[in-house]
């Protein structure tokens, strides 16, 4: 975890943090997945913003909510404002599970990585997968305050169809009928495990930042 090199936020972001205004700085460093995570958020009225940009956490634990409060709790320490962070994997049947924890580690490249998984999984006929997501809110004391789960059950596709970030091109959603990277925001929010998990944590949000409903 790289801490004193990190620059602070934007000295209009700190005030706002300080004085009180709904301000939630999205633990990630992936830009895909704040703009993502600021969508499924949108209808809650908060201002969002990015961690500092050179900030990097490695993510020691055992379970994608306890990465998500790592990140969450380091992020809000380091900026004194409410801090939401996500981890989240693909989970192939087949593979017992994997890449799980390990989604962004499994190869160094997107392109990698689904090459990986493609060839590990084969011509298997079984090809259930999940995507999971989990969500931890910390608050500017950096405690974790709230935490959050969604998983979205679909299919490993044989090829990537569309254009997209990680794993999306090539699973399969089968409530929407298309890959993952094929999905509108819309889509994503509803049936995706990120937007199901921002779902169940939008109204401890509210509560705990003090929002109208």
């Amino acid at each position: 975890m790289s801490r004193e090199a990190s620059p602070p936020l934007p000295a209009p972001l700190q005030a706002s943090c300080v004085s009180g205004t709904p301000t939630l700085v999205i633990a990630s460093g992936n830009p895909h997945k704040v703009e993502e995570i600021a969508a499924m958020l949108d209808a809650t009225g908060l201002r969002v913003a990015g961690q500092p940009r050179d900030l990097e956490i490695e993510e020691t634990g055992d379970t994608y909510l306890a990465n998500a409060r790592l990140k969450a709790e380091t992020v809000a320490s380091l900026t004194g404002c409410w801090a939401l962070a996500d981890d989240s994997g693909i989970e192939v049947d087949a593979l017992g599970g994997r890449p799980g924890l390990f989604s962004a580690r499994y190869a160094p490249t997107d392109h990698e990585r689904i090459h990986r998984l493609l060839h590990e999984l084969g011509d298997s006929l079984y090809r259930g997968a999940s995507f999971i997501s989990a969500m931890a809110l910390a608050n500017p004391d950096g405690i974790t305050v709230a935490e959050s789960e969604g998983i979205c059950r679909g299919l490993v596709l044989r090829a990537p169809q569309g254009h997209g970030p990680g794993y999306d091109p090539i699973f399969y959603v089968r409530g929407a009928g298309a890959s993952y990277a094929q999905l509108n925001a819309f889509q994503k929010s509803r049936f995706g495990s990120r937007g199901r998990a921002a779902r169940a944590m939008a109204p401890r949000l509210r509560d705990c930042l003090g929002l109208d409903d």
